[in-house]
């Protein structure tokens, strides 16, 4: 896999108030930036660690290339999964002429909303189904992704895709999957996650699986550039969350820690110059490598608490995943500091903490823990996310249920810090 060689999901658009602009002599794109530590092995390092990742192709102008993974994976009849949004902007419609130009014939189905639900997979599973496809694509964000695993697990599995709640319930293959994300941020592109909103109980389910790791990624910076401004600041802050979550989680390891720490340094790099000069390509390049190697920590490692409260929110008002992410991740920081402050400290050079070095010491560790999550404070209030959960419709009346799903999240169980119902109510009114 070649990466850049650089050290350095919400009901329909969300406006992010005040977010301020641009300053007026900005720093031009860096063509390289801050190069996250290499952490130290400790006794606490893993003998074995395992990492799995799809096929990667990565690279400005590689759309295409979808069409080629797909016929090698044996597609006669794909299904192509994507939203109204996406088909609005047109790349959808592109792939299928590579697709036909490929010999190809294309069911394409855009029945997908932001935070798929559960009675939308078992629709694109019937189309599945009823035009007799083979190999499942999906272009698009999060939520198209998720969704195109939900329909390949019920092809393979059938059943009602709420029946797979949990870690590993899949007991049959499911189709071949090629993926091109459209966002930078999700890392469903190369995840082992399939997040659907369960909309009997309000709730979104974490499926996890390695089944559910996607056979090919095709990444095309070229697709970020039709995101609209809330959706980019909402990916990218996912991205961060996923970086920061993956490096402290119990389930971490040195190849999961390159990984994290590189798309740290490259979201707080770049994240808001995609904002201010949308168009610029470089900073759009360095993007799509933050979403995808954050992608590549957290499917490995897993999440944490962040996440597991994260998803409760979202599945409840319907909200975008990222801008929610933004709001809790600087308690949750907080949260699993006070406990073990030490793993904060190479985020906060990856962060770019002023000074050339970080004092190893465990007050200096204390002051590194807290200048990270007010960091993450920073750059939600540059990008206009709210401050609090209340600004998004969240309300004190909500807490004890958005408390007691999260404790069932799969996500909390890699938290580094034990998390019981009181800490988790406790969390959520801070982030209130």
């Amino acid at each position: 896999m070649v990466l850049v060689d650089s050290a350095t999901r919400g009901g329909g658009s969300v406006v992010l108030p005040g977010r301020r602009s641009a300053p007026a002599s900005p720093p031009p794109a860096a063509t390289s930036g801050p190069t996250a530590p290499r952490p130290a092995a400790t006794a606490a390092s893993p003998r074995l660690a395992k990492f799995h990742v799809p096929e990667i192709l990565f690279g400005p102008g590689s759309l295409p290339e979808a069409a080629h993974a797909a016929v090698r994976l044996g597609a006669r009849r794909p299904m192509l999964v994507t939203d109204p949004g996406l088909r609005a902007v047109g790349w959808p419609d592109r792939l299928c002429v590579h697709l036909a130009e490929a010999g190809l014939r294309t069911t394409l189905w855009d029945g997908v909303t932001p935070n798929p639900k559960d009675h939308e997979i078992a629709a694109g599973h019937e189309v599945y189904r009823a035009e007799g496809c083979d190999v499942i694509i999906a272009v698009g964000g999060g939520s198209v992704i998720d969704a195109a695993k939900g329909v390949a697990l019920l092809a393979g599995n059938g059943g009602c895709i709420l029946d797979f709640e949990g870690v590993d319930r899949m007991a049959w293959p499911i189709p071949p999957m090629v993926m091109v994300p459209a966002t930078s941020g999700t890392g469903a592109d190369v995840s082992q996650f399939c997040i659907v909103t369960d909309t009997r109980r309000n709730t979104k389910i974490t499926i996890l699986g390695r089944t559910l790791v996607p056979d090919v990624s095709v990444v095309d910076p070229h697709l970020l550039v039709t995101m609209p401004d809330w959706l980019n600041a909402a990916t990218g802050l996912d991205a961060l969350t996923h970086g920061v979550e993956a490096f402290v989680s119990r389930a971490h390891n040195p190849l999961t820690d390159h990984h994290a720490l590189h798309a740290i340094s490259l979201v707080s790099a770049h994240l808001v110059r995609t904002m201010d000069h949308p168009l610029e390509e470089e900073p759009r390049l360095f993007m799509a490598q933050a979403a995808l190697e954050a992608g590549l920590a957290f499917t490995n490692a897993i999440l944490g608490a962040a996440h597991a409260m994260s998803h409760q929110v979202g599945g409840l008002l319907d909200l975008p995943h990222g801008v929610i992410n933004g709001v809790l991740l600087p308690h949750v920081i907080r949260f699993n500091a006070a406990a073990d402050p030490c793993r904060f400290v190479p985020i906060a050079a990856a962060f770019g903490v002023p000074g050339d070095t970080v004092p190893d010491s465990e007050a200096a560790a204390v002051e590194a823990a807290e200048w990270v999550a007010a960091e993450v404070r920073r750059l939600a209030d540059e990008l206009g996310v709210p401050r609090g959960l209340a600004e998004i419709g969240v309300t004190e009346a909500d807490v004890p249920k958005l408390s007691s799903m999260t404790m069932v999240d799969a996500c909390l169980s890699t938290n580094p810090r034990e998390a019981d119902l009181a800490d988790i109510e406790a969390l959520f009114r801070a982030a209130l």
